[in-house]
């Protein structure tokens, strides 16, 4: 393997390592805002517990996402180092960005929310974990932006800089508002929403077929199903405006996405495989359907990787298949949540096993189409680092060796594997702690009262 191809494999690594912990994140911090809202509304302690709870779990989360996601803005300065110079006054303002108006802001009332319980008042402390929740996001926001500016380039110019060129920012709010920013933003946080309900229902289903917790895994599983109801019905939507942007901006990834070889009426394949040889996809294929969801005219062509150059096309297989598998267990959530919905509201859910057991299994199904979807975006976007601006292989680091790329990748894989068991143990150990006992002493509230006289015997 050359240097550009390892270099890829490294950033790919962790960052896929990285992305497990955000979705998370964002979903269990709007998790938290129902439950302590809940909690305020109905003065019910069940919910007080919920809260105490997943907070605990949220803390966790939230420390190893920091932790890893460090080393990959580092990897900009080293493996990137052209890149980094080419679009640095614009990639890095929406990093910069991010750590001013997202990273302080959730950090800092984090503190709040996890050791604030009786120091501050009720209202002060959801007003703490709505912040946390909003700065969780704000993440999200300005992490896309940037990735989404390398998909659809706006509001910038290229100047000469002595010797050697680079992009400069004409209009900031074109740069964040740039033609794929809001849809693809949508897209993410909807299916964090997703990822933060099924952990939280999958739980609660664990308790439930243990028979354990039942009160609080009730109220859980209710609370985790409207939000995961609510995001799988929305993800098609947000996610079919996201293609259509797709079509419109980069029709070589769209095309490498439905396998779309001749150039004319688009067709939406169900499942199948690319039969790159030959130009065509062999499977269930709906021709002329991606024109009616496009809402294009029946018979108005849609540009094929037939006439696309070969150096500019992307790797059709894998794109293909791992936006389809994104697609496939989006709709299986939807109808997961759907069924298990209904059977919570007739009163059904709590004693059959076998909804339950699927809802227990279903916590990696959003961090697998979380994943997919990433990849589907990344690699289609090949062979670009900037679509049409800057080649990927342009980006890389004139100094790096191969020999530098593989020791490091080799030791990231040795932490960030240690880090990852250290983490299942201590969520393991979190889950089956379970709870606090509603009848124990609160475990944040004070020893003694202020101006309690204690009585010491000798």
């Amino acid at each position: 393997m050359n240097t550009e191809i390892l270099a890829r494999i490294q950033f790919a690594f962790t960052i896929m390592f990285h992305y497990i912990f955000p979705p998370l994140s964002i979903g269990l911090g709007l998790m938290l805002v129902l439950m302590e809202g809940a909690w305020l509304k109905t003065n019910n302690e069940v919910y007080k517990r919920m809260a105490h709870f997943w907070i605990k779990v949220f803390a966790l989360i939230f420390g190893v996402g920091v932790a890893s996601g460090i080393v990959m803005e580092f990897e900009f300065g080293t493996n990137w180092a052209s890149y980094s110079r080419y679009v640095g006054d614009i990639f890095g303002s929406a990093l910069a960005a991010e750590g001013v108006f997202a990273f302080f802001l959730e950090s800092g009332f984090l503190a709040i929310l996890v050791f604030g319980w009786h120091k501050v008042s009720k209202g002060w402390h959801f007003f703490s974990t709505c912040m946390v929740s909003l700065g969780s996001m704000f993440s999200a926001v300005w992490i896309i932006v940037a990735n989404s500016w390398m998909q659809t380039p706006a509001g910038y110019q290229i100047v000469n800089d002595g010797s050697r060129q680079r992009a400069e920012i004409t209009d900031f709010w074109a740069m964040v508002f740039n033609p794929s920013s809001m849809d693809r933003l949508s897209h993410s946080v909807v299916a964090a929403w997703a990822t933060g309900a099924f952990f939280v229902t999958s739980v609660a289903a664990y308790y439930l077929l243990k028979g354990i917790h039942v009160d609080f895994a009730k109220k859980s599983m209710k609370l985790g199903l409207a939000l995961a109801l609510f995001a799988s019905v929305l993800q098609p939507v947000v996610g079919h405006m996201s293609a259509i942007g797709v079509a419109k901006n980069q029709p070589s990834k769209f095309a490498a996405l439905e396998g779309h070889y001749k150039t004319g009426p688009a067709g939406i394949t169900l499942f199948g495989y690319v039969n790159e040889s030959a130009g065509e996809v062999v499977g269930l294929t709906v021709p002329g359907m991606g024109n009616t969801l496009m809402g294009l005219k029946p018979d108005e062509p849609v540009i094929g990787l037939n006439d696309i150059p070969l150096d500019l096309r992307p790797p059709v297989q894998p794109t293909f298949q791992s936006f389809h598998l994104m697609v496939a267990i989006g709709f299986a959530l939807l109808a997961l949540a759907l069924f298990a919905s209904f059977k919570a509201w007739r009163g059904t859910l709590w004693d059959c096993k076998p909804t339950l057991t699927a809802l227990v299994a279903a916590v990696v199904l959003p961090q697998i189409a979380n994943q997919a979807g990433w990849f589907a975006a990344e690699v289609g976007r090949q062979p670009w680092i900037v679509f049409g601006m800057m080649r990927t292989s342009d980006g890389l680091s004139k100094a790096v060796k191969d020999g530098q790329i593989i020791t490091s990748l080799i030791l990231f894989f040795v932490v960030y594997a240690l880090l990852f068991f250290l983490f299942l143990y201590l969520l393991d150990r979190r889950i089956k702690a379970g709870p606090d006992d509603l009848d124990a002493p609160d475990p944040d509230e004070p020893m003694f009262q202020e101006g309690q006289k204690v009585e010491v015997y000798a």
